[in-house]
């Protein structure tokens, strides 16, 4: 899989070092993923959620942030559409990523 908008996450990283080592982890899996259906992403990530359009929600670091991305996977592609803390997470709807 290739991430687009990577900038968002190491953006991120910079206002909220607590979540690094974890993103750093999803980073690798995901460029070592060949997925093709959200069964082969559960077997990576037991905890990510499919929230319909498209999208999936990742919690990273114990559920201290979430992640929301959208995954193509006819072309491998995985588009960053929200890094945040879960509390900014809770004033969203994932499936449009507009604040509520």
């Amino acid at each position: 899989m290739r991430i687009l908008t990577e900038k968002a996450l190491k953006d991120y990283i910079k206002e909220h070092p607590d979540a690094e080592t974890a993103l750093q982890e999803w980073i690798k899996v995901i460029k070592n993923s060949e997925w093709t259906c959200f069964a082969d992403i559960k077997e990576s990530f037991n905890s990510v959620d499919n929230v319909g359009n498209q999208r999936y929600v990742f919690n990273i670091r114990g559920n201290n942030h979430r992640l929301i991305v959208i995954i193509r996977f006819t072309i491998q592609y995985v588009y960053i559409r929200f890094i945040g803390t879960h509390k900014e997470y809770d004033l969203l709807d994932s499936n449009t990523i507009k604040n509520i």
